[in-house]
């Protein structure tokens, strides 16, 4: 494809393009790490440059919406194409309704609004994306796009009524079916209502589900026993998607690094603001040491994760999102997965939640807590590709030497140690003999807060370790 590209796709991302590009509506189903966002950045660019769209509402959970406008969209938007980003929020300030302005200018330049999926359960929210879609030659594309799978959830309707205002619509989603294949309806419908060729979710579910009759009390309802028909739901799939995962794209990189943002709560910023301030007190002695210097950004790294230990030794919890994004993630991924946190607190909160969410055999710990007896047994069923062991959630002090957990290609760290050797240790234990995909690290990072300093230099391979300084920490907070 002759094209001004910024950063050079892969064959699979030409592939996408190739299929795609031209299409009105196209879905793109391409697994976590693959770089679908790249496609769709390009695809944008293409149409803008053919006088097709000058506009793009780009819509995404809450906790990669802003991913686009930090990272995506300027690392891989054309050098050529003068474009204008403006980042939704529901914030009544001066300075948002100054950049809300921006959307309904008209001009020689490409106007991008970002909105997270949540907007949409929103009278505000859904008002100004429609008249963005009014205002504008738009193409309108869904991120993750698995968040309006549910046909009687609020948002979903509320993004179905808008699609017909798109003058071009794309799905993106690794994992087009977490639950069940009727997850794929609402998803096709916003594409184009007769993509699946059924008027309504109700004949498409008793076309692909098996269903009994069940009764409870007075109330009776249809419960799902399984799916048929699957090869011809397929064969639709094919005529307006493209589908690649990570191990059929042979020239990506072994490691893929990604990132995913966690906004802190209003208690965890109220709490991160005075401890900051303490700290910068702390760090203004000329004899401060690496060890205190330490101790101040293990506090901060501490609340951005959802807790704060008091003097006496209690760990006191924090209202926080990161949990509520890990599970997103989770919603998005296939197979099993390695979820790395630092702090006991953590390690018990997210293997109570998986618990929950997916039952007891789902998921395990591997910390200081866990008996000797039980570590072998834990990572052999993990390994074990028919066990129903789903989530090793464990401490990279601990479980980051040594182990083989080749079962998983998707590693988050919910939390990141600020040991250089911890980290690359940790990464190695998915990444080594007898692993035969590309594997994908996933941070999970609350933009301006200690977190970015810890991964910028564990990415930088330097070991705060043993190099952190009073000064340079001082420098980042300030």
């Amino acid at each position: 494809m002759d094209y001004k590209f910024k950063t050079e796709p892969y064959a699979h991302q030409l592939h996408a393009l190739g299929a795609s590009h031209n299409r009105e509506n196209y879905a793109l189903f391409m697994e976590m790490g693959t770089g679908k966002s790249k496609v769709l950045v390009d695809n944008i660019a293409m149409l803008y440059d053919k006088g097709k769209i000058n506009a793009a509402l780009i819509v995404a959970p809450k906790g990669v919406y802003r991913n686009w406008e930090r990272q995506e969209i300027p690392i891989h938007m054309p050098e050529h194409v003068l474009y204008n980003v403006v980042t939704w929020s529901p914030s009544a300030t001066k300075k948002q309704e100054a950049e809300n302005r921006k959307l309904f200018k008209h001009g020689e330049e490409l106007t991008i609004f970002l909105m997270n999926i949540e907007a949409f359960s929103t009278k505000k929210g859904l008002d100004i994306a429609q008249r963005f879609l009014i205002a504008h030659q738009t193409l309108m594309a869904i991120d993750e796009s698995t968040t309006i799978k549910s046909p009687t959830a609020s948002r979903t309707k509320n993004v179905l009524k808008l699609r017909d205002r798109a003058k071009y619509r794309r799905i993106l989603t690794g994992s087009p079916v977490t639950k069940s294949p009727l997850d794929l309806y609402t998803q096709c419908y916003f594409l184009d209502p007769f993509y699946l060729d059924f008027s309504s979710y109700y004949t498409f579910k008793n076309r692909y589900a098996m269903m009994v009759d069940r009764n409870v009390g007075s109330h009776s309802f249809k419960l799902v026993t399984g799916y048929i028909r699957l090869d011809e739901l397929n064969s639709k799939l094919e005529n307006f998607s493209y589908r690649v995962l990570k191990e059929d794209c042979l020239d990506l990189p072994d490691k893929v690094y990604m990132k995913r943002s966690v906004p802190l709560s209003p208690e965890q910023l109220k709490a991160y603001v005075e401890m900051k301030k303490h700290a910068l007190t702390e760090l203004e002695g000329s004899q401060t040491t690496a060890a205190s210097a330490l101790a101040q950004m293990i506090r901060l790294h501490q609340i951005t994760c959802g807790h704060l230990a008091t003097d006496d030794g209690e760990v006191r919890p924090l209202k926080n999102n990161r949990i509520n994004e890990l599970l997103n993630i989770l919603e998005e991924v296939d197979g099993k997965v390695i979820i790395w946190a630092v702090y006991r607190h953590d390690i018990k909160e997210i293997t109570n939640t998986l618990s929950e969410k997916y039952g007891a055999n789902s998921v395990e710990s591997f910390f200081g807590d866990t008996a000797d007896s039980e570590r072998q047994d834990i990572i052999a069923r993990f390994q074990d590709r028919e066990s129903n062991l789903r989530f090793f959630v464990g401490n990279p002090r601990t479980g980051g030497y040594g182990l083989t957990l080749t079962a998983s290609s998707t590693v988050v760290y919910y939390s990141n140690s600020y040991d250089l050797e911890i980290r690359l240790q940790s990464e190695d234990r998915a990444h080594r003999i007898s692993q035969t995909k590309k594997v994908t690290y996933i941070d999970l990072i609350s933009d301006g807060t200690i977190d970015e300093f810890i991964v910028k230099n564990l990415r930088g391979k330097i070991n705060l370790a043993t190099k952190v300084l009073g000064e340079d920490l001082k420098k980042w907070l300030i």
